[in-house]
C-alpha cells in the first residue's frame, strides 16, 4: 500500500512543471514530510468549464481517502486511500472515476515499513524506509478523484461538497519490493496528457500508462522512526535511521 508520502514542492513549481492553467493562489497547503490519510494534498487534474466548455488543467487540494458519490458518510474515505490496479476498473467504488476522474498527486517520495524482529539489545519495531527517485525528480503518482455531497449540509453551504482522492497501487518491485509487497503507481511525463484527459476513456490504454515511479529507478533507505507518528513533521523525518533513536 501507500499510506504516507512526502510532498514539499511549492505550488508555483508544480504549476510550471505540470503546465497548469488554473490555480487559486489563495489555496495554500504547507509542505509536508508526513502526508497521511485524510490530509489535504495537492493534485493535478483536468475539468471541463461549465460556462465555456474549455478543458482546464488545475492544481487544487483534495482530501486523501476517496469517498464514492453513493457513500452514506465521508468517514469511509479513511479506508479507501489506495485502489489496487488489479481491480480498479471493476470495483464500484473506483470504476467510474478510473474512466472519467483521474488525477496526478505530486510527491517527493513515499514511505513503507518493514517489520524488524527483536534482538538481545533491541525491541521489535516497524522500520520506516523512504523510497524516492534516484535523480530526485518529482513523482506523479496515479490517482483518482470523486465528488461527494454531504446530505447533512445545506445546498448553499461551502462544505456541502467534498472532493477526495485515492492512489493506485501495484505489486512492489526493485527498492520498494525489498521493503513492502505493494507500492504506488505513477505516470511518466509523456503520459500526463492522456491520463488527465477526461475524454480519454479506453481502460486498457489507461492501464498501459501506469508504471513504477521513476521507471523503477528508486532509492530506498531507512529513516527516522519519528515518521511513525502522524503528528510529527519536518525534514528531520528523512534523517538516516540510527539504532539509538528514541523518537518513535
Amino acid at each position: 500500500m501507500c499510506g504516507r508520502y512526502v510532498s514539499t514542492r511549492r505550488p508555483q513549481d508544480l504549476v510550471d512543471l505540470f503546465d497548469v492553467t488554473r490555480w487559486d493562489p489563495d489555496q495554500v497547503l504547507e509542505p509536508s514530510w508526513n502526508v497521511a490519510p485524510t490530509d489535504d494534498v495537492w493534485s493535478v487534474l483536468e475539468r471541463v468549464e461549465h460556462d465555456t466548455g474549455e478543458v482546464t488543467r488545475q492544481l487544487r487540494p483534495l482530501r486523501w481517502g476517496l469517498v464514492p458519490s453513493w457513500a452514506k458518510s465521508r468517514n469511509v474515505g479513511a479506508k479507501m486511500i489506495n485502489a489496487r490496479v488489479e481491480t480498479v476498473a471493476q470495483k464500484p467504488a473506483y470504476r467510474r472515476a478510473f474512466v472519467k476522474r483521474r488525477c496526478l498527486l505530486p510527491a517527493n517520495g513515499f514511505y513503507e515499513w518493514q517489520a524488524v524482529a527483536a534482538t538481545e539489545t533491541t525491541k521489535a519495531r516497524k522500520q520506516p524506509y523512504f523510497i524516492s527517485p534516484e535523480d530526485g525528480q518529482v513523482m506523479a503518482l496515479a490517482g483518482l478523484y470523486e465528488f461527494w455531497r454531504d446530505p447533512a449540509v445545506a445546498d448553499d453551504d461551502p462544505g456541502a461538497w467534498w472532493t477526495t482522492c485515492t492512489i493506485i497501487t501495484t505489486e512492489a518491485t526493485d527498492a520498494a519490493g525489498r521493503v513492502h509487497p505493494r507500492m504506488p503507481l505513477a505516470i511518466a511525463s509523456d503520459g500526463w496528457d492522456a491520463w488527465l484527459d477526461p475524454a480519454y476513456q479506453d481502460t486498457d490504454e489507461l492501464r498501459a500508462l501506469l508504471g513504477a515511479p521513476a521507471a523503477g529507478h528508486l532509492d530506498s533507505r531507512a529513516v527516522s522512526t519519528a515518521v511513525n507518528n502522524v503528528r510529527n513533521n519536518g525534514p528531520h523525518l528523512l534523517d538516516d535511521f540510527a539504532e539509538d533513536h528514541t523518537d518513535a
